[in-house]
């Protein structure tokens, strides 16, 4: 898993509350057990037209919020089925931070497991944030997670919170296999003793 430390870049405004994992990535895309190719099917319900043409309404598809990195979200983002589609979509296409004032925890807990730094914020905090969003490629946020800080492309500043577990996580580029990995000395030693008092074992 890729280290989240410091990001900046264009950050889209998604004023839209309750966005499902089904509206995150639909279910005809969960055929496939790769990460990979999922990023094409990324809101596609509101991305691309009947017809499969790009929807020039949809945000992501305004050529000011090309390489989008960051998205500011409305209430109760990632709610509905668990799919971990819905992360593995968002990182294909490029986002590695999603902002909003609350997710589903399912949702929540998938993004910290693929590299995807989930932000909560008040509201009030999210209105500044999605004031500077929507001003497009003419502003981008910085995301500093040591600090714990979102600088805004006026100097503004919103701090947040986050455990400092999840924290140390993704700033060192561990998933649960990761983190399982650096105890692999002991793991190994383990394993060593446990063969030679019992190698009926």
């Amino acid at each position: 898993m890729d280290k989240f430390t410091t990001l900046t870049g264009i950050a889209a405004p998604l004023k839209i509350t309750n966005i499902d994992t089904d509206m995150i990535i639909p279910k005809q895309y969960l055929k496939t057990i790769h990460r990979t190719g999922l990023g094409t099917g990324l809101f596609s319900e509101m991305r691309y037209l009947d017809n499969g043409a790009p929807n020039p309404d949809f945000v992501l598809n305004k050529p000011a919020y090309k390489g989008t990195k960051i998205l500011v979200a409305g209430d109760n983002f990632g709610c509905g089925s668990s799919r971990e589609h819905a992360p593995w979509a968002l990182l294909d296409f490029g986002i590695r931070c999603v902002i909003s004032t609350s997710f589903a925890d399912i949702f929540y807990n998938n993004c910290f497991q693929n590299g995807i730094l989930p932000v909560r914020v008040s509201q009030d905090d999210l209105d500044k944030l999605m004031d500077d969003a929507e001003r497009g490629s003419n502003a981008t946020l910085t995301v500093d997670l040591e600090a714990q800080e979102i600088h805004g492309p006026d100097g503004g500043v919103v701090k947040f919170e986050i455990d400092s577990f999840r924290k140390h996580c993704l700033l060192n580029g561990l998933d649960d296999i990761g983190l399982t990995m650096t105890k692999n000395t002991s793991i190994s030693s383990y394993e060593s003793k446990t063969a030679a008092s019992r190698p009926w074992a």
